[in-house]
């Protein structure tokens, strides 16, 4: 199966895999996108059987299948299958990555002040709970990360650990993970990068980021299951010992009744329960791997640039994306109409969204001093043409 024609991606293909977004102009890819049809006829087909045979026949019968997931990963992250385990989400990665370093009261956690809502609570439960000390990064004025301020810090600080998102979920901002991957290596500081939002949308090489964890979900530009993400582990954390606090059947050895055996490898962080929806994850990443990961990014630069140039070019928007690199989200907020009023005419013109609030980016909404933002994130499947009818639509509205 092939869907690229040169450097452009047979589109047309795409939208035939996808049958959802016939029906809507789907601009939510950074919530959770549209799963391609292959993915869901995995799934279907799994669950068929479990109906017929039971989860564990269908377990036994389906391993290769299953284990495929780590080879697909592997490959698109440009590492191994051993350094690849199965999550439930990026969030419970990340538990899992978080609770395997032995913090003690004092230790220091370095992040930003556009990291996830969900890492920002663990760390300030941490905090809280542990006496770790929890300090931020800088941004520069431009809205990008201030990575002299980041070496400043390590260098007072000695941090245990440097946590970043690389792409918030309420900013198209996209923060420079190599540079930040780059400092952790040259100071040996553990590097946690929450790339949620950047797997399945831009090309992700850990050999160039360098992070000791980097934690992933399914659901989003990936076009995965809900429940489902992974989590790579770097060699040096395995060479390490690091293994979660936690630790489930499938991740050791019970060997004495007082004794146990890790994982060797990174699925020593993994879960018991496996089966179904890590294979409509192994399709999902299968599917990326095919169409092309550098090939998709390509295409989801053309659609984001029609898009903003487009929203740029209204009166009464404000687009709220900083930083020099953005992404294939785009925040915008207006005091020209009510929000509700926005959401109604959006959804009338079959446009599917996301509304973020201040809850979750406390820092980020504050500075930029409003209380709501629309976000738009289109995908490779989407068409120019969809982008232009949004563009039309909210330029509409605003008159």
């Amino acid at each position: 199966m092939q869907f690229q024609t040169t450097s452009f991606l047979d589109v047309a293909r795409l939208r035939a895999d996808t049958p959802g977004c016939q029906e809507c102009l789907f601009m939510n890819s950074a919530g959770a996108s549209l799963m391609p049809q292959p993915v869901v006829t995995a799934m279907r087909d799994y669950l068929q059987q479990e109906t017929q045979l039971g989860g564990y026949e269908v377990e036994r019968l389906r391993m290769g299948q299953i284990n495929r997931f780590y080879d697909e990963a592997a490959r698109l992250l440009n590492t191994n299958p051993g350094n690849i385990a199965y999550a439930y989400s990026a969030t419970d990665a990340t538990i899992q990555a978080l609770s395997a370093i032995p913090f003690r009261a004092g230790d220091t956690i370095l992040t930003t002040s556009n990291d996830y809502v969900s890492n920002q609570l663990a760390f300030l439960s941490m905090q809280q709970r542990l006496g770790i000390r929890l300090l931020r990064i800088n941004d520069l004025p431009n809205g990008d990360l201030d990575l002299t301020h980041l070496e400043e810090l390590i260098r007072t600080h000695r941090p245990v650990l440097v946590a970043a998102t690389h792409i918030p979920t309420n900013s198209g901002l996209v923060l420079p993970a190599e540079e930040v991957g780059n400092l952790c290596r040259q100071y040996g500081v553990w590097y946690l990068l929450d790339a949620a939002q950047s797997v399945g949308q831009l090309p992700l090489d850990v050999t160039r980021i360098q992070p000791d964890f980097l934690v992933a979900t399914g659901r989003k530009f990936l076009r995965g299951p809900r429940n489902t993400g992974f989590l790579y582990v770097s060699d040096r954390a395995l060479e390490a010992g690091l293994a979660p606090l936690f630790i489930d059947r499938r991740a050791a050895t019970w060997t004495e009744p007082d004794t146990y055996a890790l994982q060797t490898s990174a699925r020593r962080f993994e879960p018991q329960e496996i089966s179904l929806l890590s294979v409509g994850l192994a399709e999902a990443v299968r599917y990326a791997n095919q169409v092309g990961i550098k090939a998709i990014s390509q295409q989801n630069l053309r659609l984001m640039h029609r898009l903003r140039t487009g929203l740029e070019s209204l009166d009464g928007l404000t687009l709220l994306d900083w930083g020099s690199r953005q992404s294939n989200i785009l925040t915008f907020h207006t005091g020209r109409q009510s929000l509700p009023a926005l959401e109604a005419a959006l959804r009338h013109g079959r446009v599917l969204f996301t509304v973020q609030y201040p809850q979750g980016a406390r820092i980020d909404f504050q500075r930029k001093g409003v209380d709501w933002v629309v976000r738009l994130s289109p995908h490779y499947f989407n068409m120019l043409d969809e982008i232009d009818e949004v563009v039309s639509l909210i330029a509409r509205f605003l008159r």
